[in-house]
């Protein structure tokens, strides 16, 4: 009965193909000895190739060679061939910072996906249950997750990494090993309630059977069936909507316009962010909900010119309008550029590809309701000697209308929430005597027109 229902999950979920190649996790206990037996009784169905994988984490002395012995025995048995290698597992976690747990599964993996290329396989087989399902669940809810963590582990990875035992309860298993003469090897160390997994397994999920539920295991199965296909959609409707407003500028750089981001659906933003953090560094470990309403909280940030940190090297920038995702450190560039400006004519500034047009007029030719951002009228007589036209410079200062003294423009950058990368590019007019005008935003109280003012210069600056 178990292999039929294994045959089923394999049709529903197109875990397996015709002449496909297989590589089978086998770590000597119960879960993944049934998945190898299984897996070599369909062989002929599927005209499957089986290769195994054992690693000795060195972790339990002599047991796991014991368990090393028991595999190498079981496939020549099966006449499987079997990889066996051996890890200093706690070693590798210690000198990269790793739990025991994380770091044994990312060398399993790391061993999977090599012997994969080595026999030209492109399946990878790992032996996770249903009550491995349920455990997961459980601990993701105790830290706290969302729709995505609650539809658990999946039956398929990327068309690679297949769990052809994900339907199957641990005792069906068992029973299977039994009835096989399989004699499969039992890790003591899960029998400990030492870590959060096995106090959830041995502890917490038969008080919740005893008290609550019986059928446990089966109502959260149903449950994972329906968040799938809940999260499914939303994820569909999250690649539209992420193709339609992230520009990709680079292969590791991606930016958002936040006025378009602000305006999409919350359930919708998460999974937008997901998918550019995924785009930079080729996946989403290590990037927790955390992190995502950091990115979040700095999309909403009034200010500008912001960025943050990121694990594995990502930084999200926010610039302006936009959102900035990449591995990159963005750098400002200074443009420097310095131009005579005459009383009366044109001068072009190259570097921002701007035309500065001035002109003498008398004050009554004035319309000072006809003044923009970008064409101010100053007092001629207050300007002392040649006027000039160029970037900002360290120091420099403007005396502001209305103000009464002083101010530095980095304060007035920042109280303009002006970007640091486009504060070079923002001309300033200057005569001997300081800033007449920072062009689009402020002009000086000293060249002002007022009751005494006889001549006046028009000032114009236009993008070519």
């Amino acid at each position: 009965m178990i292999i039929d229902k294994i045959r089923k999950t394999i049709e529903r979920y197109n875990l397996l193909d015709y002449k496909d190649s297989v590589v089978v996790g086998l770590s000597g206990g119960p879960d993944s000895v049934c998945l190898l037996h299984i897996l070599n009784e369909l062989k002929r169905e599927y005209d499957l190739k089986i290769y195994a994988a054992h690693l000795n984490h060195k972790i339990r002395g002599i047991e796991a060679q014991k368990d090393a012995i028991y595999c190498a025995k079981l496939c020549d048995d099966m006449n499987i061939h079997c990889f066996i290698r051996a890890i200093d597992v706690p070693k590798y976690c210690k000198e990269n910072g790793y739990s025991i747990e994380e770091g044994a599964r990312i060398l399993r993996y790391n061993m999977f996906f090599e012997i994969k290329q080595k026999v030209g396989a492109n399946k990878i087989a790992v032996a996770h249950n249903l009550n491995d399902q349920i455990e997961t669940i459980l601990m993701r809810v105790i830290r706290g997750t969302g729709l995505d963590g609650l539809k658990g582990i999946q039956h398929k990875r990327d068309d690679v990494i297949i769990r052809p035992l994900l339907d199957i309860k641990r005792d069906e298993i068992e029973k299977y090993c039994s009835e096989n003469n399989l004699n499969p090897r039992i890790d003591q160390s899960n029998l400990e309630d030492v870590y959060t997994r096995n106090k959830i397994r041995l502890r917490l999920i038969p008080y919740i059977e005893e008290n609550f539920n019986p059928n446990l295991n089966e109502s959260i199965s149903r449950m994972v069936t329906l968040l799938k296909d809940d999260s499914d959609f939303l994820d569909k409707e999250s690649e539209k909507v992420f193709n339609d407003i992230c520009k990709k500028e680079d292969s590791q750089t991606i930016k958002i316009n936040v006025n378009t981001f602000n305006g999409v659906h919350k359930a919708i933003k998460n999974r937008i962010i997901r998918k550019c953090i995924n785009f930079v560094i080729g996946n989403i470990k290590g990037i927790e909900q955390k992190h995502i309403e950091d990115v979040l909280e700095l999309i909403q940030n009034q200010k500008t010119d912001l960025k943050i940190n990121l694990p594995k090297g990502l930084i999200v920038y926010k610039k302006d309008e936009e959102i900035i995702f990449t591995d990159k450190e963005i750098k400002h560039e200074q443009i420097n550029y310095s131009y005579k400006v005459p009383k009366s004519g044109f001068i072009k500034i190259k570097e921002l590809n701007m035309i500065v047009e001035t002109k003498m007029l008398d004050k009554h030719e004035v319309e000072l309701n006809k003044e923009d951002k970008y064409t101010k009228y100053f007092d001629f007589d207050k300007i002392s000697g040649q006027l000039e036209i160029r970037n900002r410079k360290d120091g420099d200062k403007i005396k502001l209308l209305g103000l009464g003294g002083s101010k530095k423009l980095k304060d007035l950058f920042i109280d303009l929430k002006i970007p640091k990368d486009e504060r070079g590019k923002i001309p300033i007019l200057c005569d001997e005597k300081g800033i007449i005008w920072l062009v689009g935003y402020r002009m000086s109280e000293d060249y002002k027109i007022d009751k005494t003012t006889k001549k006046v210069l028009r000032v114009s600056i236009e993008n070519v």
